[in-house]
C-alpha cells in the first residue's frame, strides 16, 4: 500500500507540473517545488526547530496560535512553516514569526527523508486533516514527537473504510491527536486510536486575539462618517448570487442603511458587475475613496466596495450584521471572522458541513436563508426589532466565550526538551 500511495503522489507531482502550462495555481506550485533544496537556506534553523505545517491560508489562521504560543513559551526554537497551497504560500511568505516559509515539497519517500535532514525537526505539528504518510512515517521513525490539531474526522474519510486498514495505521505516528469534536474522537476509538484529546478549534482563539486587536480603519470610518451612526450591514467573500439576494433586500428595505461589500473576486469585471446591479450612483470603491483626498468624494453613496484581499476580519468591527458569502455555491466562507466581534451573521443554504455555522445557528446567533424573502425577514428582524438583535448578539458573544481555549488546551500537553 505505501507503494501504491508513493506512487500515486508521483503522478499527482507530474499532473502539477503538466497543469502548470495552463494553470496558474498549478504554476506557482511547480515553480515552489523546483530546485527547492537548493532555494530554501536550512541553515538558518541552527539549534532547535519546530514544524508547522499548514495546507492552505484557512489551515495557516488555525495554526498561527498554537506557533506563537509555542514560540512565546520556547523562544530558543526556530519555527519551519510549510504549506502545500499557493493561496497560503503566496499571501504568508514573509510571515514574520517563521524563520523559514516554503512549500512542502511532494510527500515521495525520498523529499521525505531529504527535507527532515535538512530540516531536523525536533518537534511537528500538522493542522486539521492534511495527512501525508510519508512525511509522516519518517517523522515518527526518527522518534521525532508529532502532532495534529484542530482535526476533524468524517465517517466517510478512507480511514474508516474498508480498505482503509493501512492508511488508519499511520494515524498511529502522531504523538497526539486533537480534535475538535466528539464525533472526531468516537470515530477514531473505532479504528483503535486512543491517544486522543478533544480541544476544539483554534481559530475560535485566532479570531479572538484578531478582534481584540483591530485597529481603526481611516478610510472605512471616513465613508461612514457621512451617515451620522447609520447601521451597517458588512457583506463578506461574497459571490454573484449573494449579491443579487442582498440588491433584492435593499429594494424592500426603505430605512437607512449603510453597504460594505467585500467580494470574493475583485477582478474588474466582477466589481463592474457589482457597480451595474447596484448602481454606480450609490457605490464608490475603496481604493477610489482611500486616494481621494476629497472629504465629499463619497457624495451620498451608501455602498463602499472593498476591492482588495486580506482587510475582511478587521472591516467587520464597523458591522451591526454580517453576511456571509458563498451558501449557493460550494459553502459558505469564514464566519468566524465576523462573530469575534459579537454580531449576528447571516448566510446562503450550503453551510451543513461547516461545524461551526451550525453551532452557531443552534446558539441563536446566525440563521441561515433559501430566497430573498427569508433574507428580508431576517435583516430587518434583526434591524428593525432591538430585542431580537441584542438577543442574537448576546448568544454570539456566549457561543465564543464558550469554544475558546483550544490554544491553551493543546500548549498544556506539549512538553519540548
Amino acid at each position: 500500500m505505501r507503494i501504491l500511495y508513493s506512487f500515486g503522489i508521483t503522478l499527482y507531482a507530474f499532473a502539477v507540473r503538466l497543469a502548470s502550462f495552463f494553470n496558474t495555481k498549478a504554476r506557482l506550485l511547480a515553480k515552489g517545488w523546483k530546485g527547492w533544496r537548493r532555494k530554501v537556506d536550512f541553515k538558518k534553523l541552527d539549534g532547535k526547530v519546530a514544524w508547522f505545517h499548514a495546507s492552505s491560508l484557512g489551515e495557516f489562521e488555525q495554526a498561527r496560535p498554537v506557533m506563537e504560543a509555542f514560540h512565546k513559551r520556547n523562544p530558543d526554537y526556530k519555527i519551519c512553516l510549510t504549506f502545500f497551497s499557493p493561496s497560503g504560500y503566496e499571501i504568508r511568505k514573509n510571515y514574520s514569526g517563521a524563520d523559514i516559509v516554503c512549500y512542502l515539497p511532494p510527500d515521495t519517500r525520498r523529499n521525505a527523508r531529504k527535507l527532515i535532514q535538512l530540516m531536523h525537526p525536533d518537534i511537528a505539528f500538522f493542522v486539521k486533516y492534511d495527512f501525508w504518510f510519508n512525511y509522516l512515517n519518517t517523522l515518527n521513525r526518527n522518534n521525532i514527537p508529532t502532532y495534529i490539531f484542530s482535526a476533524i474526522f468524517r465517517p466517510k474519510q478512507y480511514f474508516f473504510r474498508w480498505y482503509g486498514h493501512w492508511f488508519a495505521k499511520q494515524l498511529h505516528c502522531y504523538r497526539h491527536i486533537f480534535v475538535q469534536n466528539d464525533e472526531s474522537a468516537n470515530l477514531l476509538k473505532t479504528i483503535g486510536i486512543t491517544n486522543v484529546s478533544i480541544a476544539g478549534d483554534t481559530r475560535y482563539d485566532r479570531v479572538t486575539d484578531i478582534a481584540k486587536t483591530a485597529k481603526p480603519i481611516a478610510t472605512i470610518e471616513k465613508f461612514l462618517e457621512q451617515f451620522n451612526g447609520t447601521k451597517v450591514l458588512i457583506a463578506g467573500s461574497s459571490w454573484e448570487p449573494d449579491e443579487r439576494n442582498i440588491k433584492t433586500f435593499l429594494d424592500r428595505y426603505d430605512k437607512p442603511l449603510s453597504l460594505i461589500l467585500a467580494p470574493h473576486m475583485i477582478d474588474e469585471g466582477h466589481l463592474h458587475n457589482i457597480e451595474h446591479l447596484f448602481g454606480s450612483d450609490h457605490c464608490i470603491r475603496y481604493s477610489v475613496l482611500n486616494d481621494s483626498m476629497s472629504e465629499n468624494i463619497c457624495n451620498g453613496r451608501n455602498i463602499l466596495i472593498i476591492d482588495n484581499i486580506g482587510m475582511l476580519s478587521s472591516i467587520y468591527q464597523y458591522a451591526t450584521i454580517a453576511y456571509i458569502g458563498g451558501g449557493f455555491g460550494k459553502g459558505i466562507h469564514n464566519i468566524l471572522e465576523a462573530t469575534a466581534y459579537h454580531i449576528p451573521v447571516c448566510f446562503g443554504p450550503n453551510y451543513h458541513k461547516f461545524k461551526e455555522a451550525r453551532y452557531m445557528i443552534a446558539a441563536g446567533a446566525a440563521r441561515s436563508y433559501d430566497n430573498s424573502d427569508e433574507l428580508t425577514e431576517i435583516l430587518a428582524t434583526w434591524l428593525d426589532n432591538e430585542e431580537a438583535y441584542n438577543k442574537a448578539k448576546l448568544s454570539c458573544e456566549q457561543a465564543m466565550s464558550e469554544e475558546g481555549g483550544s490554544t491553551q488546551t493543546i500548549m498544556s500537553y506539549i512538553e519540548v526538551a
